[in-house]
């Protein structure tokens, strides 16, 4: 009897912001579109393919990108939209997937090992990918492997709008000539240090002496060997709704300006506390996550009284950051997650400084949704 066959698509929505927009706004189909802050200053959030032309991606500073190309429209972004158009995708996969994980507001894992039994699993998810597509006017791409880093890459390859399966088999031969660069989780660091090393390619990596490889990254020396030879053990972890909200930010260079940081760490907990109080839902638990240029990654976290407040969240980052945070190092990443997310309506309501504040952020959140999040903000 033969081993059963794993079969792990992924999905990823095609410039998704981007596509969001032009769905709202049809004149903007085909224009160089770049999404983030004002031309001036802010980040790029993303960008449309056809600005990826001009060397603009996400990340990249505003000023930079609007030099790159000038003709570029640059827009704040309808936000309240992305995660309607992200449960629209999700009720499709959900009532037709056995088993699937939404990895972010954009991109989905869909486990079909052992359902080759029953049907085609290239063919059911060319189907599912068609029906998306039909329903949502979303482009979207898949990969399909047998492990969620192939067919993460599958779609990678696929980009834009396409698909990819590789076979049971095929998976060095397909990763070969790829880019050392193009393996989740390597770095612009990393992929100095592999590219110092006369390592360019994956096929290069495949054939790589382990131990040399953990000379230079240490136990992630192994792990890169196997990802190169396509051998990955992640599953597919099935989702359930969300029960924590996050978001991460990787700089463009490593950074070890404290205030900067703070800023950065103030931005990303009022866009979550934002999104709490859109969902009417409180967090009772605060995590912070840093990651250094070596990859060493540190997380701490505290239970705390149900909030949704900027203020009373900020205050917990920013004690936590500073908890973890080694003032010697740079960072190259840094993170914010609440979980243990409960209904707003837990919250007592005793206090009129607590009804005062309510109506407070009422009103802020008003003000965001009519003229967008970035319209409002903390000062520093």
């Amino acid at each position: 009897m033969t081993s059963h066959q794993n079969y792990i698509a992924h999905f990823d929505l095609d410039a998704f912001f981007v596509s969001v927009e032009r769905i709202l706004d049809p004149s903007l189909v085909g224009k160089p579109l770049i999404l983030g802050g004002s031309k001036e200053r802010g980040v790029v959030s993303t960008c449309s393919y056809e600005t990826r032309k001009y060397g603009v991606h996400s990340a990249m500073p505003m000023a930079r990108a609007v030099a790159l190309c000038p003709h570029a429209i640059v827009m704040k972004g309808s936000k309240g939209q992305y995660s309607k158009f992200s449960q629209w995708v999700t009720d499709i996969i959900a009532a037709k997937a056995p088993v699937y994980e939404k990895a972010s507001i954009d991109e989905f894992y869909i486990d079909l090992t052992g359902m080759d039994k029953f049907f085609d699993p290239l063919q059911w998810t060319v189907d599912l990918r068609n029906e998306i597509i039909e329903t949502t006017k979303l482009p979207i791409s898949f990969g399909l492997a047998s492990n969620k880093m192939v067919a993460k890459m599958a779609t990678n390859a696929a980009k834009p709008n396409g698909y990819l399966q590789v076979l049971p088999g095929k998976e060095k031969e397909f990763l070969g000539p790829l880019s050392v660069g193009e393996i989740p989780g390597v770095g612009d660091q990393g992929l100095k240090t592999l590219n110092s090393l006369g390592i360019l390619y994956i096929h290069q990596l495949a054939e790589y002496p382990v131990q040399l490889l953990e000379q230079y990254f240490g136990k992630y020396g192994a792990v890169l060997s196997q990802k190169a030879n396509g051998i990955y053990e992640g599953t597919v972890d099935n989702y359930h709704e969300a029960k924590s909200i996050s978001t991460e930010h990787t700089f463009f260079e490593n950074i070890n300006d404290e205030l900067a940081l703070l800023g950065e760490l103030l931005r990303m907990t009022e866009k979550l506390a934002h999104e709490l109080r859109e969902d009417d839902k409180m967090t009772k638990c605060v995590a912070v996550k840093i990651r250094y240029p070596d990859f060493q990654t540190h997380t701490k976290q505290i239970a705390i009284n149900p909030s949704s407040y900027d203020d009373e969240l900020y205050q917990i980052v920013k004690d936590l950051f500073k908890q973890l945070y080694d003032t010697k190092q740079s960072i190259r990443l840094i993170g914010v997650r609440f979980t243990d997310l409960t209904p707003a309506s837990v919250q007592t309501n005793l206090f009129d400084n607590k009804i005062k504040k309510a109506n407070l952020y009422d009103a802020i959140d008003q003000v965001k949704n009519r003229f967008g999040k970035k319209s409002l903000g903390r000062g520093k």
